[in-house]
């Protein structure tokens, strides 16, 4: 299946590329080595709108909607996708745009597709940033169950309450500061309009659900040619879930965790910063 796309006024190349079983629309921009950033949550390929700007100069960035998602429309209307599934789409997207292996940032969700992506496609994804990944089967069996648990509770709160009841329990679970108090200045604002509100309806009622019934082999990590870099937020606490399995991530690769400022959305909360640190590690002599 061929992808169709076309040029913006600002000199970025707006595609859609048919799969089966939806259509992903997708976002290029920049020069330079290609970066997939595949999003947390609910967020779709605009909302690394103000990190973005800080990489074009050095990459040729991919930004895409999750199927299920904004504009990546699905042909069966209300089906989960499994994260098995969504390392399908990243691996039909890349080679749809590029022959050449690509750098990836993933984040809590996206972290884990890239995972599965370095277990399935190696030879795709050159290095993998793995942002605090929700990847319950990289912990031991019982703290994998009772976070498990903890996103069927979720989705039970937010059905029975909305999101008002849903993103307390959201904050408490993944450590994520709803203040928004410490923000770098200027950001883009991103109002919780409809398309946002469909995307966090798919996003929990879904998505959770292709988490807790996720297939990813911890052990396959091991031996893929992929290089994996386990990333944390500075603010995100040591207690919480997506902390955990990144420092699981780190234990089982015998490797370093790196930093980044801000959460567990310290890519929206930080962005310059975020960008800093991110060019650092993707310009690294072992990042090709």
């Amino acid at each position: 299946m061929s992808a169709t796309a076309t040029a913006t006024a600002t000199s970025a190349v707006v595609g859609a590329l048919p799969v089966p079983g939806a259509t992903l629309h997708y976002r290029l921009q920049g020069s330079g080595p290609l970066l997939l950033i595949s999003q947390s949550g609910e967020g779709d390929a605009d909302r690394t709108v103000d990190l973005v700007p800080h990489l074009t100069d050095a990459f040729t960035v991919l930004t895409y909607d999750r199927r299920g998602l904004s504009r990546s429309r699905l042909t069966e209307l209300g089906r989960t996708t499994s994260l098995a599934e969504h390392a399908e789409d990243v691996h039909r997207l890349l080679a749809a745009v590029t022959d050449e292996p690509a750098l990836m940032l993933g984040c809590s969700l996206g972290a884990v597709i890239g995972l599965h992506v370095a277990v399935r496609y190696p030879g795709q994804v050159s290095t993998l940033i793995a942002h605090e990944p929700v990847a319950p089967r990289l912990l031991p069996e019982a703290e994998r169950a009772h976070h498990e648990a903890e996103l069927a509770a979720l989705q039970a709160t937010y059905r029975d309450g909305g999101l008002e009841a849903a993103f307390p329990e959201m904050a408490r679970v993944l450590g994520i500061d709803l203040s928004r108090r410490d923000v770098e200045p200027d950001l883009t604002p991103q109002p919780l309009d409809e398309r946002r509100h469909a995307n966090f309806d798919y996003f929990i009622e879904h998505d959770f659900s292709a988490v807790i019934g996720d297939t990813l082999d911890p052990a396959a990590l091991t031996g893929t040619r992929t290089r994996i870099v386990p990333a944390l937020g500075a603010t995100t606490p040591s207690t919480v879930f997506d902390h955990q399995c990144a420092t699981a991530l780190a234990t089982l690769l015998d490797t370093e965790i790196r930093t980044f400022p801000g959460g567990h959305n310290g890519n929206t909360t930080h962005p310059r910063a975020y960008a800093q640190q991110l060019r650092s590690l993707l310009t690294a002599p072992d990042a090709a």
